[in-house]
């Protein structure tokens, strides 16, 4: 007799081991380790470049809320991406919930061996269905950020640049972002010093 499998609800993310980052991708609950330094830090570091200018109106244009690896809740599927951003028209405020229900306008994955496949193959199709206007894929390791933007239901790239270069690139193009901020506080195994 062949079960029928069984789909993950929010109590098994609620009783998630504390280590883990739980999602629910397709009604199945998908379990990672906590990001490692690398990770975290490009996170954190892309995080505070964006947040003066486009979250507090300082050396930019304001009008945002950015958010460190938000809860959403999306038509079933429960995902935590490492940033996230909402034009403030949209989202003034975020409510006293643990999780945000109202699609972002902008998100950030953060690549990962153990992420990579998943960010790109199940979670880009969700954020597509809804509605997400723009994606930025950052890989620590290789020291590239990818920018998509969705266009008839599709992500378009709309570029790909690597190392020390200096971008302008959608929805934040109002600054020059310095992709060697990104990486500058971690030293990777075989890199150069």
């Amino acid at each position: 007799m062949v079960r029928a499998p069984r789909f993950a609800t929010y109590e098994d993310i609620l009783n998630a081991p504390p280590n883990m980052v739980a999602e629910i991708i397709a009604g199945q609950l998908r379990l990672q380790p906590r990001p490692g330094s690398p990770h975290f830090t490009a996170a954190s570091n892309l995080g505070e470049e964006l947040g003066p200018p486009f979250k507090r109106g300082r050396g930019g244009p304001g009008g945002w809320l950015i958010a460190d690896e938000p809860e959403l809740h999306l038509s079933g599927d429960v995902l935590v991406p490492d940033l996230a951003g909402w034009r403030r028209e949209r989202l003034p405020r975020f409510e006293a919930e643990a999780f945000v229900t109202l699609p972002p306008d902008w998100v950030c994955e953060v690549l990962s061996q153990s992420t990579a496949r998943t960010d790109r193959s199940e979670k880009l199709p969700i954020y597509a269905r809804e509605k997400v206007q723009f994606v930025w894929l950052v890989d620590p390791l290789m020291r590239t950020l990818e920018a998509f933007k969705l266009a008839s239901g599709l992500y378009a790239l709309l570029g790909a640049w690597k190392d020390d270069a200096r971008i302008r690139v959608e929805p934040f193009e109002a600054i020059e972002l310095e992709l060697g901020i990104l990486w500058a506080d971690v030293v990777l195994k075989d890199a150069p010093p």
